[in-house]
């Protein structure tokens, strides 16, 4: 029974080296020899791998490339002694001192500018300069306390139609020129800033409330900076500012009696800049540009007079008035008009009557209306008459001076009410 290749003992026979024919890049068949696996150490024949050997150290060759390649076993790690953890923890000690102490050095630092009483001013006027009206109120303390309110004889309940950004008119530039705390905590910062093209200061009073995160200061306006804008406007009720339309009646009572002139008050931001006025076809009012640099009660006064538009359409009206209802009267004494006649001869035909020439109206503010005084005109008659005396007929054709006043409103619909005078 045979055992395998080799003698009758079993045991593996040389092998004699082969060699095989191998072709060179330049077409020239050389012999190479062939190695066994068994002599380069592999431990069974054909396989092309080499493993680690057993010892200490060994020699091996890599079949693929032919490289010798030597392995020894790591040198053993010496084992940790006391000094060796001490300085260790020493190392780690020191990195988590100097983190505490950069992030301690940071949490300073924020809390002097960005979480500081001007950092939190700055902020507030950042969100007027992006005219974010809604980031702006979301600050605490904005909105006055009825108490605040209540203090400087104003309702408690202001309305808030220009706390919106479209009205929004921030100042540019700003800057934090100052920053006092006084004895009972509250920081008065000082800001200047350039508002409508001109240098303007504010102050605002802001107090702390407590930390953030336990870390990051909190703060709050100790008092509101927004503002009271009292509107008059004289001789109407509306008004516009910065573009927007207002009608002071809209917060009045329902029952409230109509007015020439009417007031109302605003919430409004500061600093801003307002400009009021009036434009439409039948009244307006010169431009009113109103800069707002602190909190408490700014004063408005629009003036509204009619415009050329207004007094053209009651020329209009007068004229037309006084040429179908009064001259087409064939009466001596016209119903309801300013001009007549007198004739103490008998009548003998119908008078007809024209106007040579119409007053010229003119408007002004009254106590109620818009008021023309008493301005002259010229009627024309002509009429036949006959002498009582001797009965003579004659036509009488002569002008008849005479004046005229009145006094207008526009009515809700927009309409000229006329009252004659």
């Amino acid at each position: 029974m045979s055992t395998g290749p080799g003698d009758e003992s079993g045991q593996e026979q040389p092998v004699a080296p082969t060699s095989l024919p191998a072709t060179s890049p330049f077409g020239i068949t050389v012999p190479v020899q062939v190695i066994p696996d068994r002599e380069l150490g592999i431990g069974s024949a054909g396989a092309h791998s080499w493993t680690r050997p057993t010892g200490a150290h060994g020699v091996t060759i890599d079949t693929d490339t032919g490289a010798t390649v030597m392995w020894a076993p790591p040198p053993p790690r010496e084992p940790a002694t006391p000094g060796m953890l001490l300085r260790v923890g020493a190392l780690w000690a020191g990195v988590l001192v100097l983190l505490l102490l950069a992030t301690t050095a940071g949490i300073g630092a924020l809390n002097h500018q960005l979480y500081s009483a001007s950092g939190f001013v700055q902020q507030y006027l950042g969100a007027l300069a992006r005219g974010d009206a809604d980031a702006a109120l979301s600050f605490p303390g904005v909105e006055p306390q009825a108490t605040e309110l209540a203090a400087a004889g104003l309702p408690t309940k202001l309305p808030h139609v220009l706390l919106r950004d479209s009205v929004l008119r921030a100042p540019q530039d700003t800057r934090v020129v100052n920053d006092e705390e006084g004895a009972n905590g509250v920081h008065r910062v000082t800001v200047e800033y350039t508002l409508a093209g001109e240098k303007a200061q504010s102050v605002f009073e802001v107090e702390r409330t407590g930390t953030m995160f336990g870390v990051f200061n909190d703060w709050r306006f100790a008092s509101s900076p927004l503002a009271v804008l009292n509107v008059t406007v004289l001789h109407d009720a509306e008004f516009s500012v910065n573009g927007l339309t207002l009608d002071t009646r809209a917060h009045h009572a329902a029952d409230a009696a109509p007015t020439f002139s009417n007031t109302a008050s605003y919430l409004a931001f500061s600093p801003s800049i307002y400009e009021l006025g009036k434009n439409s076809r039948l009244l307006a009012a010169e431009p009113l540009k109103l800069p707002v640099t602190g909190s408490g009660v700014a004063e408005a006064t629009v003036d509204v007079q009619p415009t050329p538009d207004f007094v053209s359409d009651v020329q209009d009206e007068l004229n037309n008035w006084l040429d179908e209802t009064c001259t087409t009267q064939a009466v001596l004494q016209p119903t309801g008009c300013p001009f007549g006649v007198n004739i103490d001869d008998r009548v003998t035909s119908a008078p007809a009557w024209s106007i040579t020439e119409y007053p010229t109206v003119t408007l002004t503010p009254g106590e109620n209306t818009f008021e023309m005084p008493q301005t002259p005109a010229v009627a024309h008659v002509q009429v036949e008459v006959q002498s009582l005396f001797d009965g003579e007929v004659e036509t009488l054709d002569q002008d008849e001076p005479f004046s005229v006043a009145l006094s207008v409103n526009i009515t809700p619909s927009g309409s000229l009410a006329i009252k004659l005078h």
